[in-house]
């Protein structure tokens, strides 16, 4: 894998795993039985395939590439160097909380080391990867009966992400 230049491998791990969070972030808020977390996750990486289509920049094209291209070993060796306990909290609540201070980390480091274009397609694709997350599964519903597309609960970890990324 090519860790673009200006990135080390911690920072390069967490630009990576900025889109994840941010989806994990709205799972967390509201999550699903088995068949939204499906459909959840297959939202992220259907925004994922989109952004493969064209990246916008050049940064966006090295994380396209890397989404592509990265065996397990080489994610593993990654997570490894920046320090990442493989184990995940078991309260929802402080799983969000981890997944926006990790997109909070991943924008730091992509507003510092890349460029101003590089900025604004890395938090349209944040934003875009919450909203398709959001939007996946119907919320409180029983048997796909009722329910709404998007809970408050997911609207208002959308709405902390839009303050996070500034937008």
């Amino acid at each position: 894998m090519n860790i673009p230049a200006g990135f080390g491998s911690e920072e390069w791990f967490t630009v990576l795993n900025g889109p994840g969070r941010a989806g994990l972030a709205v799972i967390a808020a509201s999550p699903s039985g088995i068949t939204g977390l499906l459909a959840e996750a297959g939202a992220m990486a259907d925004v994922i395939r989109e952004a493969m289509r064209a990246p916008e920049t050049p940064l966006m094209g090295a994380l396209v590439q890397a989404y592509g291209h990265t065996s397990r070993d080489e994610y593993k060796a990654l997570r490894e160097a920046a320090g990442e306990d493989a184990q995940q909290p078991r309260d929802l609540a402080r799983v969000k909380e981890q997944a926006l201070e990790g997109v909070r980390r991943a924008l730091w480091t992509v507003t510092t080391k890349g460029t101003p274009e590089d900025v604004v397609a890395y938090k349209k694709l944040l934003l875009d990867v919450a909203q398709r997350v959001a939007g996946a599964a119907k919320e409180g519903g029983f048997l796909g009966i009722g329910g709404v597309q998007v809970s408050e609960a997911e609207k208002a970890a959308i709405a902390e992400l839009r303050q996070l990324l500034g937008t």
